[in-house]
Order: structure tokens, then C-alpha cells, then sequence
């Protein structure tokens, strides 16, 4: 008998479509595609999570083409399959597989799932209809807005408010897959070193940012030279901005090191930047214990120490010691709007009632953490969100409300499309970036005089 293992069998799409419409209908229900993927059998989950996430980009088209083919939606897993078929089959120049694949296995998915086998005549029904008038049926959706950009009416209407000029752009990219964007470890050798390394090793990257390296094509980051010895982080060209922003200018303590510290602070990317870039006193926060974990995870990686707490950074009395920080960064909870094209479950789960709240959290934490920063020190708010509501008008009332805060220069609104960045880019970051606000505030001692 042969010890050669035998070759691994391909999985069935039929199995993936499975999957693939279960995280659908669980993040219809209000749940994160996270851990819904995290959950499927790791021998479907790549493929599982390239087709969840290009039907939840096209959602929206796929529910008014269900619209056109049943006037009532089935029950909600059958219902969910059927969309996530649609999503994927609907523009055939851009399906994973040709349409009559997509729809001949998304029937035999039906019939092998005890919650959809009741429903597979009708979705076998819908699919067959949908293939054989596929382009009128797509011409009668075109004029739904929903349908058209693939987001919450709400959403649409929001950006048609905050950015009247860009609105259009910006839904567009989100519905694009993102690039691969590593952070090279500034204490492990330059952005030319880096790419340098990954050329000799047959990935083409290009630079992005002082230290960043954007993937020609994404890969597994354990394939990645030196990424288990810290060599590299993933970290998105707009949030690469935090630590320069923070650390540019800002006076060296005579005596002793930088205290800075970073709230909200997992995964750990912006802290283990930071200790990158400067040898200081790091404090690392953030309210979830499991998410702290992930910060240790993460310096432990790139060989990087920080003092990591588990606590609410808007109740300071309950972790702070009372010795005031030389530099703030407050990466706030958000809708996170501002990275929908590599959560695009976001869009299908955020209300417009959240943005509020998470301004009221915002406002906050920064009333919270203001006092804690010594005089000439500096606050750096920021938040993946492209609504103004978590950036600009945030901050121009937290200013208001105190005299002594002076807003310096600052990239502010980073919109995900090349054309509506508000300056201070470096050119190879321009046309390649999330969504992000940065607001980089200075305390005087004493108020500063009205405008």
C-alpha cells in the first residue's frame, strides 16, 4: 500500500453556493461576515469568502432581479441562495462562472440543503426565467438606485449630501476589490529593501506611501518573506497616514521618552507603527479583553513592546495614572463607511440611526481623553468613515467647545477615489486608499483667539 497521500478532491461549487448564501442570509439577519466566514470548513472557506464577498457587493441588484422574478421572496435561506445566484451571475462579464454553471449548481445546492430542498422547484424556476431573459430583466433594475450603486438607499442619499461632488466615485469604488497593501517594519529595513526582498522572491509590489507596498496580486501573507519574523504588516495606505501624522513635529521630551497613547487601539497596526517609526512609552487601549489579546499577537510578531490595557477609554479615571501624555491617537469607533469595499457587509448592516450614535461615542471619548494630553501636546482623531458626521463636523464642534485646541494642519476627509483627496498626499498614495478622516489637534495653554 502507497504512503503518497491522495490528491485532495476539488470541492463542488454546489457546496461553496451552500456556504456562501448561509453567510449572506446570517448577515441579512444582522450578523458580521467575519465570523460567519470564520465558521465555514477551512477546506471551502477561500473560496467561500471570494463569493460571499462579490454577492454583498452586488446585493442590491441581485434583490430587485428577485423583485422582477416572485412577487413574494421565499423564506429567508432560500431566498438567500437564491440572490447570492444572482449577484454572481448577473453581470456575466465579471461572474466567477458562466451563468448557466452558476445557476445549474445553485439548484443542486437547494436540493441538498434540508432548509432550501422545499424550495428548489421555485428558485430552479427563477433561475431558468432569469437566464433566458437575463437582459431585460437587468435593463428593468437599471433605474433603481439601490440596484444601480449597490448600497442602502440611505447611504446614496448621505453621500449625495456630504459629498455632492464625489458621491458617484466613491460608491463606485467601493464596489472594487482591494489591493494587498503591506507596511514594511521601518525597523527591519527601508520600503526600497522591502520591495527589493519581494521581487527576489516573484511578488511584484509598488510603492505606496513612505513605507507602504501595494501587491500587484493578493497572496496568503505567510508566503511573504520574513512576514513570521515581522518583517511586514498589512495596513491600508490611508491608515499608514496615523503615526507620521502624529509623530511629524512633535517635541522630544528632554530626559525621558515619548508617553503616547494610542485608545481604541486593536488590531494593534497603528501602535506597532508607531513603535516602528519612534522609541517611546506606548500605552495601548482598548475596551474588548479578546481584541487586546490581538494587539499582543501583534507586537509579539514584530518583536515590539507596549504596555496593553483592557478598559473603556472614555472612563479615564478607571486606568489612567495621572501623568499626562505627550501625543493622543484616538482612532475612533465608526460606521466604518470609509472601508466597505473590504467589509462590504457593512453597507447591508449599518442603519443611518448608527451615525449618530457613533458621533455621540466620538464626542465622548474625545471630552474624555482631551485632559489627559499635556499643554503643547498633540490629539490625533481619526475614523474609517467618509461621513462628515464622524470627521469634519466632529471636529469643528469638539474646537468650538474648546478654545484651547487648535487644529493644524491635516489631511482631513481621504476619500477612496483619486480625484477628491483634500492635499497633503504623497503622490503614490493619491490614487490608492480607504476612506479616512484625520484631524490633528495641538493644546495650547491658553485659548487660542477666534478665527
Amino acid at each position: 500500500m502507497s504512503g503518497a497521500a491522495a490528491p485532495r478532491q476539488p470541492v463542488p461549487l454546489w457546496r461553496q453556493l451552500q456556504a456562501a448564501a448561509g453567510v449572506v442570509q446570517a448577515v441579512r439577519a444582522g450578523a458580521s461576515a467575519t465570523p460567519a466566514v470564520a465558521a465555514v470548513p477551512v477546506e471551502l472557506r477561500a473560496g467561500v469568502q471570494a463569493l460571499v464577498f462579490q454577492a454583498l457587493r452586488q446585493l442590491g441588484r441581485a434583490e430587485a432581479l428577485r423583485s422582477q422574478l416572485a412577487r413574494r421572496a421565499p423564506p429567508p435561506a432560500a431566498d438567500a441562495l437564491l440572490c447570492t445566484a444572482l449577484a454572481l451571475a448577473w453581470d456575466e462579464a465579471h461572474a466567477p462562472y458562466e451563468p448557466f454553471t452558476l445557476v445549474n449548481q445553485a439548484v443542486e445546492a437547494a436540493k441538498r440543503d434540508r432548509a432550501t430542498a422545499g424550495q428548489a422547484s421555485f428558485i430552479n424556476a427563477c433561475l431558468r426565467r432569469f437566464l433566458r431573459e437575463q437582459s431585460a430583466l437587468v435593463q428593468a433594475t437599471d433605474t433603481q438606485p439601490v440596484a444601480h450603486w449597490n448600497h442602502p438607499a440611505w447611504w446614496i442619499a448621505r453621500m449625495k449630501t456630504d459629498h455632492p461632488r464625489h458621491w458617484q466615485d466613491i460608491l463606485r469604488a467601493n464596489n472594487e476589490v482591494p489591493p494587498l497593501v503591506l507596511r514594511a517594519n521601518a525597523r527591519r529595513w527601508t520600503q526600497a529593501q522591502a520591495q527589493a526582498a519581494l521581487a527576489e522572491a516573484g511578488i511584484e509590489a509598488m510603492p505606496v506611501g513612505a513605507q507602504g507596498l501595494r501587491l500587484a496580486r493578493a497572496r496568503p501573507v505567510h508566503e511573504l518573506p520574513g512576514w513570521d519574523q515581522g518583517a511586514f504588516s498589512v495596513q491600508d495606505g490611508a491608515a499608514q497616514m496615523a503615526a507620521p501624522l502624529l509623530l511629524q513635529g512633535l517635541p522630544v521630551p528632554q530626559g525621558r521618552r515619548l508617553r503616547i497613547l494610542d485608545a481604541c487601539a486593536a488590531p494593534g497596526g497603528k501602535t506597532a507603527h508607531l513603535l516602528e517609526l519612534c522609541d517611546a512609552q506606548v500605552t495601548a487601549l482598548d475596551v474588548d479583553p479578546v481584541r487586546c489579546e490581538r494587539i499582543g499577537q501583534t507586537l509579539a510578531r514584530l518583536g515590539l513592546r507596549a504596555q496593553v490595557v483592557a478598559a473603556d477609554a472614555g472612563q479615564p479615571p478607571a486606568w489612567w495614572d495621572g501623568v499626562p501624555y505627550d501625543a493622543i491617537l484616538l482612532d475612533a469607533p465608526c460606521t466604518a463607511s470609509g472601508i466597505v469595499r473590504r467589509h462590504p457587509d457593512v453597507r447591508w448592516l449599518r442603519r443611518e440611526s448608527d451615525i449618530a450614535a457613533l458621533a455621540a461615542t466620538q464626542a465622548r471619548l474625545l471630552a474624555a481623553l482631551w485632559p489627559l494630553l499635556a499643554p503643547g501636546g498633540r490629539l490625533l482623531y481619526c475614523t474609517c468613515s467618509v461621513f462628515r458626521a464622524e470627521g469634519e463636523q466632529q471636529v469643528v464642534a469638539f474646537v468650538a467647545r474648546h478654545k484651547e485646541a487648535v487644529l493644524l494642519p491635516s489631511p482631513g476627509h481621504l476619500l477612496p477615489m483619486p480625484s477628491a483627496n483634500t492635499g497633503g498626499l504623497p503622490d503614490n498614495l493619491a490614487s490608492e486608499h480607504d476612506g479616512f478622516f484625520y484631524a490633528l489637534l495641538e493644546k495650547h495653554s491658553s485659548a487660542h483667539p477666534a478665527a
